[in-house]
């Protein structure tokens, strides 16, 4: 039996001929991406590479071994594409995005659109973005606000796509797909829920609690303390307005203190949210094609194979153009059974010629790859 330092000695000889035998291929691959870039093909060639993963397959005596060398030659593949890429941003190739950078969004004259009703943490957020004496309206569903801003009736939407307890806003990711509108800001307010009660209820009274989804998970653990019917409604404001207009000291609403306010209601509890940082992000959107020329994030949506390792080499765009992906969601695609679609914001702008480079790997090798927004 062999010393295992000799057995290692084996093993460092044979890593240093397959370094050296990497870089020849790179070397040649640049030759490759010389070649392309003076007559127009695509860097990605998906035909070649099944091919060629079939044959280098074919090179291994057992099914361990087959697996290995599929998963080494697509990383080298990789590579060889990302190497290709940079080479073509070099050389200006790296094409134009449909997007226009612009110094400030023009607001003077904006009019705004938000869901829900007077009282509403969307029209907090907005008042908190575009100031409080900002031209608005109001819609009850988030579809009605992305339907306003994709007609015209408004210039903006404000929309809460997420918050720290509760999480993602399912319904905006999906919408955001669907519509050809796009993420020119972001707002964070902070978020109290008070439970609301009519003048002179009182809590031993309540029977019935009306909120949005999103605010009675937030509220659960209140709530299960509670022996109380819980009523989802499209947005606290009209839990509130419900709870005002209908005079029942049984009924409570969980809503802000400026709900209540604004519908004539009792702060019974403040705080009963379980997260004393709870926060919720708001995102504004618009169906024009533009970015602050000092925006730092991109949200981009993309589908991807249904096969092994697809999703791993997608990201990889983002680890070797030296971008930082900061949220990964995923949403299932509609009459596509166990197919999901991806939502991905990472750091950068659409100026940066990183940024470019990584969205363009991600629109050859992907499916239905857009750009949500630079902001």
């Amino acid at each position: 039996m062999l010393d295992l330092t000799e057995l290692r000695d084996q093993i460092d000889g044979i890593d240093r001929q397959i370094v050296e035998l990497y870089e020849k291929r790179m070397e040649i691959c640049q030759h490759v991406a010389e070649y392309k870039i003076e007559t127009g093909k695509k860097v990605f060639d998906r035909q070649r590479e099944m091919e060629k993963l079939n044959t280098v397959k074919s090179y291994t005596h057992n099914d361990f071994n087959s697996y290995g060398v599929e998963e080494l030659f697509e990383q080298i593949m990789s590579m060889s594409r990302k190497l290709q890429y940079q080479m073509l941003a070099e050389h200006g190739c790296e094409g134009r995005l449909p997007f226009i950078g612009v110094d400030q969004l023009d607001m003077e004259k904006a009019r705004v659109v938000f869901q829900g009703a007077e009282g509403s943490y969307s029209q907090e957020a907005m008042f908190r973005f575009f100031g409080e004496k900002v031209n608005n309206f109001h819609v009850d569903t988030f579809r009605d606000a992305m339907s306003a801003i994709d007609e015209g009736s408004a210039d903006y939407a404000v929309l809460p796509i997420e918050n720290s307890t509760a999480g993602i806003v399912s319904e905006i990711y999906d919408l955001l797909a669907e519509y050809e509108n796009y993420i020119v800001g972001e707002q964070i307010i902070h978020i109290e829920h008070c439970l609301l009660g009519v003048p002179g209820g009182r809590p031993e009274d309540i029977k019935k609690v009306y909120s949005h989804p999103q605010s009675l998970m937030q509220s659960a653990k209140f709530l299960r303390t509670k022996d109380w019917q819980q009523v989802s409604m499209l947005n606290n404001a009209f839990a509130a307005r419900k709870v005002a207009e209908d005079q029942d000291p049984s009924q409570a609403a969980i809503a802000s203190e400026l709900a209540g306010k604004i519908y004539g209601l009792k702060v019974l509890q403040k705080g009963v949210n379980q997260a004393e940082n709870n926060s919720t992000r708001f995102i504004v959107v618009s169906n024009q094609k533009i970015f602050k020329k000092n925006a730092g994030k991109v949200s981009i949506c993309f589908e991807v194979p249904h096969r092994s390792g697809s999703l791993y080499h997608m990201l990889s765009h983002f680890i070797y153009n030296n971008l930082n992906m900061s949220r990964i969601e995923s949403r299932p695609i509609e009459d596509r059974t166990w197919e999901y679609r991806f939502f991905v914001d990472f750091e950068g702008n659409l100026a940066d010629s990183a940024v470019k480079n990584a969205l363009r790997g991600l629109r050859d090798e992907t499916r239905n790859m857009r750009i949500l927004g630079n902001y």
